[in-house]
């Protein structure tokens, strides 16, 4: 089962081409959404205004090299290893859920386009890659909806309540359980698989049609948002915030222990505290 290309199987019943066809269809609904989103909102417009306003306000111009080194950094810790996640917990979620994302997307184009009828055998590893990814992306797309949204883990609201804002992730997680229950019926020849292929190619439509209206697009805003971040600092705009203040920064974090040390750990409540758990 983990070995078999479930796309290749589709050649009987639909034409070769149309999982292609299929694919190329929601890239270019990808596209056209990431493009309305971004002139509706006029993302690009504050960014690149924004971009000119820092420049002209920098108290010491940023070097070629400290930008490739900036750009560099940006890509390894904000991009690659989603630095910007102070909570170990919420990172890990979403790694697994982004480097899932990425295998599972991989291997079903190179799945599709190159290995789409039986007649062309599928090497066993990219089958596996794909089973991988979408366990991946299940782990950390349950893990972050059951267990560390802000309004279920820190506000105990219902993991059921929906809002404009899940339509990605919960997309996600749907379409990709659905086709991993749909590559195992296929694998095992049920008569069910035929409709569980139905509702993962809704599924995907829904995630991939509806860029312009879920975060799907906030994949691509963040990367430029955190460069501009780091130049920002770099310049000594720190994005207009108020600067921290000269005194010396272990003083600061000792003061600042002293206090939680002799706050009263019920607040007057009668209740704990307890650490922070979704920031």
């Amino acid at each position: 089962m983990f070995a078999n290309n479930p796309f290749a199987a589709l050649s009987d019943a639909l034409p070769a081409n149309a999982m292609q066809v299929y694919l190329v269809l929601m890239v270019l609904a990808v596209v056209v959404g990431v493009l309305f989103d971004t002139i509706h909102k006029g993302s690009a417009k504050y960014f690149f205004a924004h971009w000119r306003s820092a420049k002209a306000k920098a108290s010491h111009p940023v070097s070629g090299g400290e930008m490739v080194s900036i750009a560099i950094k940006t890509g390894v810790v904000d991009v690659l290893a989603s630095g910007e996640f102070c909570s170990v917990r919420r990172r890990i979620a979403h790694l697994l859920t982004m480097y899932g994302f990425l295998l599972y997307v991989g291997t079903t184009v190179l799945m599709v386009f190159g290995y789409s009828t039986p007649a062309t055998p599928t090497p066993a590893i990219l089958a596996q890659l794909w089973w991988l990814g979408g366990l991946m992306i299940c782990a950390g797309g349950y893990w972050f909806w059951f267990f560390i949204r802000v309004d279920v883990a820190a506000e105990g609201g219902s993991p059921w309540r929906l809002m404009r804002a899940d339509l990605f992730v919960l997309s996600l997680v749907i379409s990709v359980t659905l086709g991993l229950i749909w590559a195992y019926l296929q694998a095992r020849s049920s008569a069910a698989a035929t409709a569980l292929f139905g509702l993962y190619i809704i599924a995907t439509t829904v995630l991939f049609g509806s860029v312009a209206w879920s975060k799907f697009a906030h994949m691509f805003f963040k990367p430029a948002a955190a460069f501009e971040k780091r130049v920002s600092k770099a310049n000594g705009i720190a994005e207009n915030l108020p600067r921290q203040t000269r005194d010396d920064p272990e003083q600061r974090t000792r003061h600042s222990m002293e206090l939680l040390r002799d706050a009263p750990m019920d607040m007057g409540l009668g209740i704990k505290r307890e650490a922070p758990r979704h920031y």
